[in-house]
């Protein structure tokens, strides 16, 4: 394979010489830019990084909404051979000062209003903070550090290997603090690819994006993959996910599929039953991955939007895409599987290493030219996630005789209840499927008697009552005995990660909290 295709940079020049005058990118409602005037944009936006003194290997921290000039600016980082450590814009300054200290950042860089929690992190590590502004979409990026315009040529000596590391992100830490996971221009070029070839992506697509590009959901399937593949994104105005524009976007650009994670998916839903559209556009797919997707949710969804619905599976390690359910020409879509393994190999493994029977449950394990080489400075981890020559995912799955990859839940979210193993995905289903349950989550919980008990959160439909009672009664209609929540908490919110994951550690933390503030059992990792 040439190199070219080896890097996500060259994958990316291809497409604006192949697909020059088509769009790429759309600020919603202010101006659009092609496929080659987006290049333009990042080839001079890398060679004013370059001459303000960023080279190949330095990390440079970007903190923006999901705007145009951060997509500029990520992809010159990575031109000019730097790496780009994307940070979530609402951290507070002693998160910012984790973030940017681990992933050693040289430089960091915000939309022309700043960042105050972001800049005060940065000068307290001595890191310079810079500006990045797009004046109009016929103009160049400027920086606030450089005064002098590169030369025409510089970028043009400027080769991208295969082996850069292009991406610093950390994972989401369900368990303990956040790993630091380097990804190279080939894990991007082979995962891009990979997402593109299993949704047959091609300049004729567009989607919305919903999903912040600080991580990697929103980041390489809708964003990298789309641009990739030659086809369109639309960036909603208010720089992140509106429901109230989502469907006036999508049918503005003519928007062909969107990827989300379950809870945006929930929210789009309750919507359409409260406040309907007059016309929807004729969806080629839509796709759901983050977080397991509730058959009930899946069908209401390919119900009101007459469109497939197709689950994935995903991690940062991977960077992202790892097993999807197919387009319906190629195999049915499965509700409660992930679906089948895309561009890489998978096995279920016992702790011994042994490779399990199809229906036989184990950890999901995974390798391929997608999936990062290890943690960074992170021994520890690299030793436990690579073993027996595989990635070890910490989710527990099984394949089924199609193929299809069933997850089971994360080994360490396993709910023991004096023994018997329930999956908290299994119950949260049931949650789900009551017509009056918008949101819900079950949990473990700490129990004199059973070593564990499982309780569950539960968000009710707008404008409904649901009693703690009217829930158990559904459970014990729906469920075997001992995997029936002990205890319903009825809320109005649950807390979520920047990515929209619902983590049932930090949700168990906080709803024992409301009940015990004398004594509240901390999850250890």
């Amino acid at each position: 394979m040439e190199k070219l295709a080896l890097t996500l940079s060259g994958l990316l020049a291809k497409v604006a010489s192949d697909f020059p005058d088509r769009r790429a990118i759309s600020a919603c409602g202010k101006f659009d830019l092609t496929h080659a005037r987006l290049q333009e944009l990042v080839d001079h936006a890398s060679a004013l990084l370059a001459v303000s003194g960023v080279g190949a290997g330095d990390v440079v921290a970007l903190t923006f909404p999901n705007i145009v000039e951060f997509v500029i600016m990520f992809l010159a980082v990575i031109r000019c051979r730097a790496t780009a450590a994307p940070l979530n814009s609402a951290y507070t300054a002693e998160e910012f000062e984790f973030y940017l200290a681990d992933s050693e950042s040289k430089l960091l860089l915000t939309p022309k209003e700043g960042n105050q929690p972001a800049q005060s992190a940065a000068s307290k590590l001595n890191i310079p903070h810079v500006t990045a502004e797009l004046h109009s979409p016929n103009s160049k990026i400027t920086l606030s550090s450089t005064k002098v315009e590169p030369s025409v040529d510089l970028m043009s000596k400027v080769v991208n290997e295969p082996s850069d590391v292009a991406l610093f992100l950390h994972t989401s830490g369900t368990t303990s603090r956040p790993k630091g996971v380097p990804l190279t221009q080939l894990n991007l070029a082979s995962s891009v690819q990979n997402i593109k070839s299993v949704y047959k992506l091609s300049e004729m697509d567009s989607t919305v994006i919903v999903l912040p590009l600080f991580h990697v959901h929103g980041l390489l399937a809708g964003l990298l993959s789309s641009l990739v593949a030659g086809a369109a994104v639309a960036l909603p105005a208010a720089g992140r996910f509106s429901a109230s524009t989502f469907w006036a976007d999508m049918i503005s650009y003519n928007a062909t599929w969107y990827t989300a994670v379950p809870t945006i998916h929930q929210i789009i839903l309750d919507r359409h039953l409260s406040k309907p559209e007059q016309t929807y556009p004729k969806l080629r797919f839509i796709r759901s991955c983050s977080a397991s997707l509730a058959p009930s949710i899946m069908a209401r969804l390919e119900e009101a939007f007459d469109a497939p619905v197709l689950e994935a599976y995903a991690m940062t390690e991977a960077a992202h895409l790892m097993a999807s359910n197919p387009l319906p020409e190629d195999g049915p879509h499965k509700a409660g599987s992930v679906g089948r393994p895309v561009g890489q190999e998978m096995a279920i493994l016992d702790e011994h290493g042994a490779i399990q029977a199809e229906g036989v449950s184990g950890e999901v394990c995974i390798r391929g030219p997608n999936v990062t080489k290890g943690y960074k400075n992170n021994p520890e981890a690299n030793k436990q996630a690579f073993q027996f020559g595989w990635f070890h995912t910490g989710d527990l799955g099984f394949m089924d005789s199609d193929g299809y990859l069933h997850l089971v839940g994360r080994i360490k979210e396993l709910i023991n209840r004096g023994g018997e193993k329930i999956s908290p995905i299994e119950v949260d289903a049931v949650l789900l499927a009551h017509p009056d349950v918008a949101q819900a989550v079950a949990f473990g919980v700490p129990d004199d008697k059973y070593g564990e008990e499982i309780n569950c959160a539960v968000i009710p439909r707008e404008g409904v009552v649901v009693t703690e009672q009217d829930v158990i009664q559904y459970c014990r209609k729906n469920l075997a005995s001992f995997k029936v929540p002990k205890k319903v908490f009825i809320t109005d919110s649950v807390p979520k990660t920047a990515s929209g994951k619902i983590q049932r550690r930090i949700v168990a933390e906080h709803f024992l909290a409301q009940i015990s503030t004398a004594k509240v059992p901390k999850f250890g990792a």
